[in-house]
């Protein structure tokens, strides 16, 4: 045990002393009289100490393991690698003003098949857009493609989870070859 540490337990044994002590005496206090509001005020020095009671309880608790970093993403690949053809139909949402098509740029979410789901990301080429409801066909990049594309043989239905909501039904077309 450390000086500081004897010290603290010093000071939580003495105010724990004159809380008790200013218990005793408000209890045999005549209610009105300043000796018993001086026994409560004794009695309420105790309340800072709880917190680090608490704290220092807290502190033994076991801690959990630190969480590993994630994996590398799509951003350590240094292209877009097309692993498999799909027909995707984006749901349309149910907000009316939502209901608006997927502009150019890259998307990424995951292909789900039962309760298993696996990391992809599509392209929406530039000058074009998706119309939600309509099937259109696109090229799939898996994280895993080793992984993911023995699950997606031809005909395959999947759904697409991105963040926590499904926005698309899809259907497996085509394995596109690997690339060395």
């Amino acid at each position: 045990m450390t000086k500081i540490q004897f010290r603290r337990r010093v000071i939580v044994l003495i105010l724990l002393c004159v809380a008790v002590g200013g218990g005793v005496v408000r209890h045999y206090a005549a209610p009105g009289t300043t000796t018993r509001d001086i026994a409560t005020l004794l009695m309420v020095m105790w309340v800072p100490i709880i917190g680090n009671v608490i704290g220092w309880l807290i502190g033994k608790l076991p801690r959990r393991t630190p969480k590993q970093a994630p994996p590398a993403g799509f951003d350590a690949l240094p292209e877009f690698t097309p692993h498999l053809a799909v027909e995707l139909t984006f749901r349309r949402p149910s907000v009316p003003a939502q209901d608006v098509p997927l502009g150019p740029g890259e998307y990424r979410g995951a292909l789900v098949l039962d309760t298993e789901g696996f990391s992809a990301r599509w392209r929406v080429p530039q000058g074009t857009s998706l119309a939600r409801g309509t099937p259109v066909a696109l090229d799939i990049e898996f994280l895993s493609p080793a992984v993911a594309q023995p699950k997606f043989v031809q005909g395959t239905a999947f759904r697409v989870l991105v963040d926590e909501s499904f926005v698309a039904d899809g259907q497996a077309l085509q394995l596109r070859p690997a690339h060395t």
